[in-house]
This record gives structure tokens, C-alpha cells and sequence, in this order.
């Protein structure tokens, strides 16, 4: 039994959602690295509003027992408990736009949002 098969894999209207934008997006950044992959979300200390958002390709033979998964139409989003705390319900979106574009994330937890809108508060 792989370790994935061991994660629970939840529905994507809990936890961590996206955007048919942004799962584009991402398909599109995860096909140029050649392999299979799995995007990982969480947060950190530090950015100008006390947390920021991290997201990172991980081969899916990474993904932790007590890690989160979210299935959006076969491509897993991940997420470390402590980190879904600050998360739950977050909406990832995506943004062509050439001033303000790229990923953007709306946190409902979130009590305040610096500028960027790459960290925050809660």
C-alpha cells in the first residue's frame, strides 16, 4: 500500500479550493516540470502582515499520514494540519492581469491582508 493511498483525501469544497483559472495555471507550471506533482500549501511567519502563504510543487511520495489532501478533478492539493488551521476555506485564484496578476489567495481567516495580498493576519 503506497503512502498515498493511506492519506484521506477530502472533497474540495472543504478545506483549500481553486479556481478553474488557477488549477490551469498550475497544470500548466506542473507539465514544464516534466513529472507528476502534487502542490503543497501552508504558511510561515514573516511578511509584512505577520504570515505568508507558501506553495510549492512535492512529489506526492512526500504527502505525510497526518497531511490534508484535496482532490480537484485528479490533481492533489496538500496541506499540514497546522497550516490549514490559517487556511480552511481558503479560495487559491489566478489573475493574467500585467499589474496585480499571478496567484491570489482569499483567506476567510484572514483578519487582515497586507497589499500584496502574498501574507497576512489572523
Amino acid at each position: 500500500m503506497t503512502q498515498l493511498t493511506q492519506v484521506q483525501t477530502q472533497s474540495p469544497s472543504k478545506g483549500i479550493q481553486i479556481s478553474d483559472t488557477a488549477l490551469r495555471q498550475v497544470l500548466a507550471l506542473r507539465e514544464k516540470q516534466g513529472t507528476d506533482l502534487c502542490l503543497r500549501v501552508g504558511v510561515r511567519q514573516g511578511g509584512c502582515s505577520g504570515m505568508s502563504y507558501l506553495m510549492n510543487f512535492e512529489d506526492a511520495s512526500n504527502i505525510k499520514p497526518e497531511d490534508d489532501v484535496f482532490d480537484h478533478d485528479g490533481f492533489k492539493v496538500v496541506c499540514d494540519r497546522k497550516s490549514l488551521l490559517y487556511l480552511y476555506g481558503l479560495m487559491l485564484d489566478y489573475s493574467d492581469a500585467m499589474i496585480g496578476g499571478g496567484f491570489q489567495f482569499t483567506n476567510p481567516n484572514a483578519s487582515q491582508t497586507c497589499g500584496c495580498g502574498k501574507s497576512f493576519s489572523a
